[in-house]
């Protein structure tokens, strides 16, 4: 069989393209492996009716609504390999099972690469978080620390004020010019040299140097390449962001592949459940668009 459609992910973006496809009447094939990028947080915010809902009950409901579409073929596994061209796909899974398509969309997500601090990976998505957005009011205005990374972290650390007293630990992965001093002291954070030896207790961090200090959260900016080579294998462009590495697409969500398609956190920035789920939605209708027009 062929399919319209095969979509690589089948998480927040991957749904949402492949639902706006099935209501066209599409035979739409899903590869996941369920390996969900926010399956460490127990609570998703910030998307409008889903507001502090666990996000493996989002992803289920979800998964149910697009179940009862009979053009739908959903297999648990991972997708290792896209060849061919448009109209005219081939991926192939790692059981070794070849699929058709006739277009393909990656919806495959991303990977966090994190500061190499004891404890830190432990509290990820649960004291320790990347996105102010989502979990930032939770922490009821109290001290947040942000943990460098790189450029991208300033950037945090100057928004964070918004949802607490910030203090930004410099843990040699930024060197601070006079200026940039003077727009984080503007901005009331507080500046710390000395660097982190670990966390515990949930959001304590140790210091080189033997003090402890307390936060409500903390927040750093990882690094972010999707979380398989797959498209890069097929000829996709990927592009350079401030967060990483993502798969480069047009407006419409094409890729530099004609027939394949991207969406989600592997295919724009900043991320969201929210964002991902428009993304989705968008790619899923640009793909029917040209599966009627060419």
């Amino acid at each position: 069989m062929t399919y319209d459609v095969i979509v690589i992910g089948g998480s927040y973006a991957g749904m949402a393209a492949a639902l706006q496809l099935l209501r066209a009447h599409r035979n739409v094939l899903i590869i996941d492996a369920g390996e969900r990028r926010n399956r460490f947080a127990a609570h998703a915010h910030g998307f409008l009716t889903q507001d502090g809902i666990d996000p493996a009950q989002i992803a289920a409901t979800a998964k149910a609504q697009l179940e009862q579409y009979p053009t739908l073929k959903w297999v648990t596994g991972k997708a290792v390999n896209a060849q061919g061209d448009k109209d005219d796909f081939q991926v192939i899974d790692d059981k070794g099972e070849v699929f058709h398509g006739r277009r393909v969309i990656f919806a495959m997500g991303v990977s966090d690469t994190l500061p190499d601090i004891e404890g830190l990976r432990d509290h990820w998505g649960k004291r320790v978080f990347h996105c102010p957005y989502c979990h930032g009011y939770e922490l009821g205005k109290g001290h947040i620390g942000v943990i460098a990374t790189g450029p991208m972290s300033l950037h945090q650390a100057r928004l964070m004020p918004e949802w607490g007293d910030v203090t930004l630990f410099l843990n040699d992965a930024l060197t601070l010019d006079h200026e940039t001093q003077k727009m984080l002291m503007a901005r009331d954070v507080c500046i710390e040299t000395t660097p982190i030896t670990r966390l515990d207790n949930n959001a304590d961090v140790l210091l080189e140097d033997g003090r402890r200090l307390s936060f409500s959260g903390l927040f750093t900016a990882s690094t972010n390449a999707p979380t398989s080579p797959i498209a890069e294998n097929l000829g996709c462009a990927i592009v350079e962001t401030g967060f990483g590495t993502m798969i480069d697409t047009d407006n419409g969500k094409l890729t530099s592949i004609p027939g394949a398609y991207a969406c989600g956190d592997v295919a724009r920035v900043p991320h969201s459940v929210s964002l991902a789920v428009g993304d989705g939605a968008w790619a899923g209708a640009q793909v029917h668009a040209s599966l009627v027009f060419g």
